[in-house]
């Protein structure tokens, strides 16, 4: 069958309708690829041509209905992406090749796991592949690269010849726990006593905590959190991702998703964290805080999105990028996938390499990590 193609600069040119039922269609679950939170990002500024993030979304059509789709940036850095091809880039330089600008597949600043093939069927994503394959040899791009699809749309990159990569992330999984107490004693006794330690350290500091859906936020409560975020940053000396008019647009744009905690002291908020859910899984997203107490990061981060899970029933907490203290919280390793197309033959020769090392690194790993389990009676599973 024959596809019209369509690349986009803005997803306005590809409609909400259009986009959301195709997404809806592999993954009704995924809020980072709705239509909401993408257009938020590009029309914020955050992910824009100015910030380095050139939206170059594929649409492939039949007739009129859009048949296949691809989130896809023409980068001119590395920032926001939690796959670090840092040194790939490094080598580059030190060889007098050009790295930027390349291809790159993903939800900004966003490390999830999700669908990046959109396709109504397998004839329309074996042409949206075959799409892909040829707007990078078409541009002039160092490489391509498609980060978090989930693993059946990895090997299908792979037979099309694109190099996998893998990684490690850490989520929780509910187990039906009646409350976080039934939670908690699932856990090694030490395990179960430190976290029980860090909650009363923030209740003895004099912070109390709320929760704040997204439909109850007021502009207030976003500009709080805005405060926060930034300061936060700052504190660490870097730039932030996201501005207010990202966090008001999906505030607006997709409020049934949004759940903040809100941390206060003597009646003064000093810290919030944001996070992002759909039915069935909790994403944790963005924290920052105004004053310093000790263990509140966990306790706004972890410990009230956890209650928040067990309480709603909510299945997975996907606690965000790399994070080995997670475990010691019950969260468990899980394996992430990227694919990597590099147009340089030398350089695509060096990182394949690269990648068979790094690989058995990973599985030894996860091996070391499932040892390690912070659950009673598993150790050795």
């Amino acid at each position: 069958m024959n596809y019209r193609t369509h690349i986009a600069s803005s997803l306005s040119e590809i409609g909400q309708a259009p986009w959301d039922e195709l997404a809806g269609m592999q993954d009704k679950h995924n809020p980072f690829l709705s239509f909401a939170f993408l257009h938020a990002l590009h029309e914020s500024g955050s992910a824009s041509a100015a910030t380095g993030w050139q939206p170059q979304f594929i649409a492939l059509y039949d007739g009129a209905q859009l048949a296949a789709a691809m989130p896809l940036y023409l980068k001119s850095h590395s920032y926001g992406e939690y796959v670090f091809d840092w040194a790939w880039a490094d080598a580059y330089h030190r060889n007098g090749v050009e790295y930027y600008p390349k291809l790159l597949s993903a939800i900004p600043f966003t490390p999830v796991s999700g669908p990046r093939l959109l396709a109504r069927d397998t004839h329309a994503r074996a042409a949206l592949v075959e799409a892909l394959r040829a707007m990078q040899q078409s541009c002039a791009v160092s490489s391509t690269h498609i980060l978090y699809p989930p693993e059946e749309q990895a090997r299908q990159l792979a037979d099309a010849g694109y190099l996998l990569r893998s990684g490690v992330q850490f989520h929780w999984l509910n187990a039906g726990y009646r409350d976080f107490e039934q939670f908690l004693a699932t856990l090694e006794h030490k395990k179960r006593k430190n976290i029980r330690a860090e909650r009363r350290k923030v209740a003895a500091a004099g912070v109390t905590l709320r929760r704040v859906r997204g439909l109850d936020a007021t502009a207030a409560d976003w500009r709080l959190f805005n405060r926060c975020y930034q300061h936060t940053y700052a504190a660490h000396r870097s730039t932030p991702y996201l501005n207010l008019d990202f966090f008001e647009r999906i505030g607006r744009s997709m409020a049934s998703n949004i759940l903040l905690v809100i941390a206060e002291r003597e009646g003064r908020p000093i810290a919030s964290s944001l996070l992002v859910h759909s039915a069935d899984t909790l994403f944790g997203r963005y924290w920052g805080e105004l004053e310093h107490v000790p263990c509140l990061h966990f306790e706004t981060a972890y410990y009230q999105p956890l209650e928040f899970c067990i309480e709603h029933k909510i299945a997975v907490f996907e606690g965000g990028a790399q994070g080995e203290h997670k475990m010691a919280r019950g969260f468990l390793p899980t394996r992430t996938w990227s694919a990597h197309w590099l147009a340089h033959p030398a350089f695509a020769d060096a990182v394949e390499r690269f990648l068979e090392r790094e690989s058995g690194g990973i599985d030894s790993y996860m091996d070391e990590l499932n040892e390690r389990n912070p659950f009673r009676g598993a150790a050795g599973m």
